[in-house]
């Protein structure tokens, strides 16, 4: 079927299929031949195969045509090419890394010769053939970039067969041209076949100035000869592309923020009478700042729980505030029906339905669900009330899933379980990951009680989520709960189906990343990179999703220990949790400037004195903290804490790394051993932490069974900061200086 182009796609099939063009440089990697092209408007990279499937990548571009190569330089794996236009200078750097994987690099900067608007600019790929006909390829597009995520495609040209290709815009780089031109980098990178890649942002308001250079492309490509005819090959695919562009682009330097500090202000400031809420003699934790207006829920006060819990194991301390909510908990089991309601029972008559979800009866499917996953977590450790609870509630769990056919709508009646909005969408479904949620929550129950219709209902919910590739996502902490629970499941069963649907959720969580920074407006004030979003439409990036999101990958490292979980999600997983714990501390307003602070507030109020999290964080033309701080958030660095910083009997220092860490060890020869996660082509962050007055003592290093020379960095307040690789073993020995 052929396809609608646009002007600038036939212009582009016209000057290929005539003599209009001259070849500047050619290399061939493995099934892959590069030829670099000057046409009259564009500087064009085709890459092709034999088959005679041709991808074609716009490095440069001039207005009206008129470009002349002034200078063309091969490098050691590229080339160099500088042309002036009417308009100004463009100079393109073209390299390609003939690796294991073949990574495509492509960075064009443009200096303009007077200050000017850009009204348009093509996108950058045109998927053709060999007889320059893009109007008669076929193909899938995959994946794009969907608000401020990833600058991503993702897609398979079949006919003629070419394979996969995923390109990643690097987006920091387009900062300046943002910045000054006042636009944003949202949803610049999409299209449609067989036209895609980055649309520069019209500027009609804030010329580009003179003589200034700006970035404005920065791509980096790879490609792959197979043609996924599964979702799982599709995913498989797409993670270990993802890998590939992720190690070849430049990453923002992380920088050590102590953590132990963070906590100690998040728990002072969690006592703070905004957080609470008193109704029959008893205290509850209100979900935002000062909402005394909206009646208490249970997965607010579970939420902030477990974290508690979390911390209070690794420190030794009583925490007060944990066993006070421990005992509001069984305020909102409802005996006539049998569970955990998401209001608390005595005061939901006073919800008034101002959005749709808040009415007495009114359920959104994964809040049922969420506050029973905590409940079996504190069971597991002992907690007899939480089992209670959690027991007599899973018999109305199971019936809302029989008979929603394991397929949960958005909200329903939890008497008549009547549906009250099934789609998120019109067509889109309802909460698909829901399904991941519940098994892990049959999981929890099958191993508490060795019931095995618990582990056939694990089971049932598992395989409703086959099919959906990457539209399984609803929201990021039920992904990541059903990638763990997955991954249990194949442990227990041994059912290769499980691990691959694992493998889905992760690929999931990392098409709803922001593999960029966000340098323009007020995102020059905190850190972007590798920011996740609650959901697949959602605006901002939010700390509760985040944490959580944070929590269960850390626990799916180590439930992965010995499994054939591929490189790239290790790699991915492991470089999501570092810049975590490096930007994290940016939900917290007193790390933020006033100005980038919302004063029209949805929920509640804000403080910006307070370390309560703000529950979004914004484009950097957008002010944050909108929607309200957060209590339910509070669990950032009661999350962070305890999983990373290693504490050391009878030491007055305890170590911390950013990246997951396994098989923690200490010994009675003061030394210590572990095994860093991640991938060894990345270093991580070791840091002694100093925790007394006294001097540290001297540390020797073992990586991978060899003693190593680290030289350490000294940080304010006495700590000390190494850099390691990822994926190995290390041990640390210390001896005290006479």
């Amino acid at each position: 079927m052929s396809k609608v182009l646009s002007t600038w796609a036939v212009a582009a099939s016209h000057y290929f299929a005539s003599d209009e063009k001259l070849e500047l440089y050619k290399a061939e990697t493995g099934a892959f031949s590069f030829q670099v092209y000057a046409a009259p408007d564009s500087i064009w990279i085709a890459v092709s195969q034999e088959t005679g499937a041709q991808v074609m990548f716009r490095a440069a571009f001039s207005h009206g045509g008129h470009l002349m190569v002034q200078s063309c330089s091969e490098t050691a794996n590229g080339v160099d090419v500088v042309t002036t236009t009417p308009s100004g200078k463009q100079t393109t750097h073209i390299t390609i890394n003939k690796g294991a994987q073949t990574v495509l690099h492509y960075q064009t900067t443009f200096t303009p010769a007077v200050s000017l608007f850009i009204p348009f600019w093509p996108r950058d790929i045109i998927v053709s053939s060999i007889d320059n006909k893009p109007e008669y390829t076929e193909g899938d597009l995959h994946v794009k970039q969907a608000g401020t995520r990833s600058g991503l495609v993702y897609f398979t040209e079949r006919e003629p067969a070419f394979g996969a290709v995923l390109y990643l815009q690097n987006l920091t780089s387009l900062a300046s041209y943002n910045d000054v031109t006042g636009t944003s980098a949202r949803e610049l990178v999409g299209g449609q076949w067989p036209e895609m890649g980055v649309m520069l942002p019209p500027t009609t308001d804030k010329p580009l100035p003179a003589n200034i250079p700006f970035v404005v492309n920065d791509a980096y490509v790879t490609f792959d000869t197979n043609i996924a005819r599964t979702d799982t090959d599709m995913i498989k695919q797409f993670l270990d592309m993802l890998a590939a562009v992720y190690l070849a682009m430049p990453r923002p330097a992380t920088s050590y923020k102590h953590w132990p500090d963070i906590l100690e202000n998040g728990l002072r400031d969690l006592d703070n009478h905004g957080c609470w809420t008193y109704i029959g003699g008893k205290r509850y934790l209100n979900a935002y700042l000062c909402d005394y207006k909206t009646p208490p829920e249970v997965m607010v006060q579970l939420a902030v729980m477990l974290p508690l819990v979390d911390y209070k194991e690794w420190t030794g301390k009583q925490l007060p505030v944990i066993q006070e909510i421990s005992e509001t908990l069984d305020q909102f089991y409802n005996p006539d029906l049998k569970t955990m309601m998401r209001w608390l029972p005595a005061v939901a008559d006073s919800l008034e339905g101002e959005e749709e979800q808040k009415m007495p009866l009114t359920m959104d499917s994964w809040y049922l669900h969420h506050p029973l996953l905590n409940l079996s977590r504190l069971a597991a450790r002992g907690d007899k009330e939480a089992e209670k609870l959690f027991l007599n509630s899973l018999g109305f769990a199971i019936r809302v899933a029989k008979h929603f056919n394991y397929h949960w709508p958005v909200f329903y009646k939890m008497d008549t379980l009547e549906v009250l909005k099934a789609e998120t969408q019109p067509g889109k479904g309802g909460e698909k990951d829901v399904a991941g949620l519940y098994a892990h929550i049959m999981l929890q129950a099958y191993e508490l009680t060795g019931k095995k219709e618990y582990l056939e209902e694990a089971e049932n919910a598992a395989k409703s989520l086959a099919g959906l590739g990457f539209d399984l996502f609803y929201q990021a902490n039920n992904t990541a709960f059903s990638a763990k629970a997955l991954l249990k499941l194949w442990k227990i069963t041994g059912n290769q189906q499980y691990l691959d649907l694992s493998f889905t959720c992760l690929a999931n969580i990392f098409r709803n990343v922001q593999l960029w920074d966000c340098n323009y407006g007020y995102g020059k004030h905190h850190r972007t990179f590798f920011a996740l979003f609650p959901l697949n439409d959602a605006p901002y990036t939010a700390a509760y999703e985040e944490s959580e999101v944070f929590c269960t990958l850390n626990e799916y490292i180590n439930l992965a220990d010995g499994a054939p979980v591929p490189a790239s999600v290790r790699l991915l997983i492991g470089e999501y949790i570092r810049y975590l714990i490096d930007r994290a501390c940016y939900y917290y307003p007193p790390m933020l400037p006033d100005e980038m602070l919302s004063k029209d507030i949805k929920t509640g109020e804000l403080d910006r004195n307070l370390w309560i999290v703000l529950e979004d964080i914004h484009d950097g033309w957008e002010q944050s903290g909108s929607v309200g701080q957060e209590v339910y958030g509070a669990g950032n660095a009661f999350g962070i804490v305890p999983r990373h910083y290693f504490r050391i009997p009878g030491a007055d220092f305890c170590i911390f790394v950013d990246y997951p860490v396994l098989h923690f060890k200490t010994s009675e020869e003061q030394c210590v051993s572990f095994d860093v996660q991640g991938s060894r082509q990345i270093n991580c962050r070791l840091v002694i932490v100093k925790a007394g007055d006294a001097d540290l003592p001297h540390f020797t290093f073992e990586l991978q069974g060899e003693e190593i020379a680290l030289e350490g960095t000294p940080l304010t307040g006495g700590h000390f900061e190494y850099a390691i690789a990822g994926d190995q073993h290390v041990e640390i020995r210390w001896q005290y200086t006479p």
